[in-house]
């Protein structure tokens, strides 16, 4: 059987021997509009450069949270370890002090009570942690 060949815009399947335009999911008529292809780069970059900035400002607020946690570590750390006679009550505000052997002590005598080396300020809270008391 000796077909005659179909013009290029007409969609037409060998094996089926049916018209197929209406089943594609693009145009196939001469008039459509052309097919190009989408430049997905700037879109890319300003995705990229968001989602980096994203990242960043999370990375930067885990990170402080983290060194406000060493920090929170050290001084509880320094505070244990330090010499008191006394039972510290939770609430109470207690000083931290340096001896002339530089060991820690803590005290109830406010700074400005005495003259000695002044390490900071701190009060047991209901976790038994310590907290910092700024100046």
């Amino acid at each position: 059987m000796n077909k005659k060949k179909k013009p290029d815009n007409v969609v037409f399947d060998e094996e089926t021997q049916q018209y197929t335009a209406s089943l594609k999911p693009y145009a196939t008529d001469v008039g459509a509009p052309a097919i190009t292809t989408t430049d997905t780069v700037a879109w890319k970059n300003r995705n990229i450069h968001a989602v980096n900035k994203q990242i960043s400002a999370k990375y930067l607020e885990l990170k402080a949270e983290y060194d406000a946690m060493m920090d929170q570590f050290e001084y509880n750390n320094l505070v244990y370890s330090a010499k008191f006679n006394f039972e510290p009550v939770i609430g109470y505000t207690y000083h931290l002090y340096r001896n002339k052997n530089e060991e820690a002590f803590l005290s109830v005598i406010a700074p400005h009570e005495c003259n000695f080396d002044y390490l900071g300020t701190f009060k047991l809270n209901a976790d038994k942690m310590w907290e910092q008391l700024k100046d």
